[in-house]
């Protein structure tokens, strides 16, 4: 299965958590999607979503203003 990118550069807290869980609620469980985003509190914030509504973080990586955040819809 290939990996959805989920561009959100240019969205302003809380937009990139809340469209990250909406993307995330649609996905089947296993697929994981590629968060980008260049809002300075969306590493903090989709995270802690995504620790609330059960979803897993596999992996965070930043390139200077932007973030790339590997999501998971657990099987």
């Amino acid at each position: 299965m290939a990996q959805e990118e989920l561009d959100l550069r240019g969205l302003k807290c809380p937009l990139p958590a809340l469209m990250a869980r909406k993307r995330l609620k649609a996905a089947v469980a296993g697929e994981e999607i590629l968060v980008v985003t260049d809002d300075p509190m969306a590493p903090i914030d989709v995270p802690h979503m995504c620790h609330q509504e059960g979803f897993d973080v596999l992996a965070i990586a930043r390139d200077g203003d932007v973030a790339r955040m590997t999501l998971k819809r657990p099987a």
